[in-house]
Parts: C-alpha cells; structure tokens; sequence
C-alpha cells in the first residue's frame, strides 16, 4: 500500500499534461472554470484504468504498436494544446463560459501517454489478477481518484496563485508561453 501511494504521488503530481493545463486554466481563467477539467481528469484516470485491468492491458501486450499508435495521437493532441495556449490572446471582450469541458478531459486520459503509461504500470504491478482482483482493483481505483483530484486541483491553485503576479498582459503571455513549451518538453520527453 505504501510503495503504491509513493508511486501514484510521483505519478499524479509531477509536471505533466493533465497538470500543465490544469494550471494553465487556473491562471486564465480561476478555479471555478477549471472545474470541468478537474473532474474529467479525476474520473477520466480512474476509468482508463478500469478499462485497462479489464482488458485493455491485453492487447497492449499482444499488439504493442497500440501503444506506439495511442503515443504518438497523444503527442499531436498535446502539441496542439500547446499552440492553442501559446496563441491565447487575452482580451476583455472575449468571454470564454467553459474553457475545457468534463468530457473532453475524460477522453483525454485515453491518448494522454503519460497517462496510459502509468495506468499499465500501475495495473500491471499493484493489481494481482488472481488471488486479490476485485481488493487490489478497489484499493487503486481509490488511491487513483484521491491522488488525481489532489494532485489536479493543487495544479490548478498553483496557476490560480501565480495569477496574482500578472500585472500586465506581457507577463500573462509569458506565463502561456511557459505553460506552452513545457508541453512540448513533456512530449518530447514521451520518446526519450
């Protein structure tokens, strides 16, 4: 239970997609518009583990250039959230009701590649398929749900509290840029 708990922190805390946007969107646009993006990364993770202990894991293990295939739409998906960051325009007239929306996020995790890669990692080293399935499967699906709504929303307070240093439109620009390029690390981290 400890070496799991350790490892799903690294996992949900360290710099990543979910947490880049999520603090992307708490500086742009507070805490209550990130909302939808913090749930859909919250349950959208636990079900891509439930998708990959039930079978998933599989496939992956018989058809490997999956995986290749989910990494790299995953990658394109990301570098087209960076340029859409990277190009954010901040203007007074431009009123954006929902940034990200719940499903969009849910959906996400299933191309994420870090976040598949630690959803295999994850079911294949803490979930005994034999003797403890249905414990094991609970016991990470809760860790899972705890840490990723942790982990989000202290994201997204980050972005939120880094907010009050935006004096002007040049630093909230150089914000979006730093949120943007490190995006593109993350990505190109993925084939490193």
């Amino acid at each position: 239970m400890t070496t799991l708990m350790i490892f799903m922190f690294v996992a949900a805390f360290t710099p990543g997609p979910n947490n880049l946007l999520s603090s992307y969107s708490g500086f742009n646009f507070g805490i209550k518009k990130t909302l939808p993006l913090i749930y859909g990364v919250t349950f959208g993770f636990p079900i891509l583990l439930i998708v990959i202990n039930f079978g998933l894991i599989v496939f992956f293990k018989k058809f490997p250039a999956l995986q290749e295939v989910i990494k790299v739409l995953g990658s394109c998906f990301i570098l087209y959230f960076a340029y859409k960051i990277a190009q954010d325009k901040k203007s007074e007239e431009k009123k954006i009701e929902n940034p990200t929306k719940f499903i969009n996020m849910l959906f996400f995790q299933f191309v994420n590649p870090k976040a598949v890669l630690f959803a295999i990692v994850i079911v294949s080293t803490f979930i005994d398929p034999n003797e403890n399935f249905v414990r094991d499967t609970i016991v990470v699906l809760s860790v899972a749900i705890s840490f990723s709504f942790v982990s989000i929303f202290s994201w997204c307070l980050l972005g939120k509290f880094l907010r009050k240093f935006a004096t002007n439109e040049k630093f909230i620009q150089t914000f979006n840029y730093v949120m943007s390029f490190l995006l593109i690390v993350c990505v190109i981290m993925f084939y490193l």
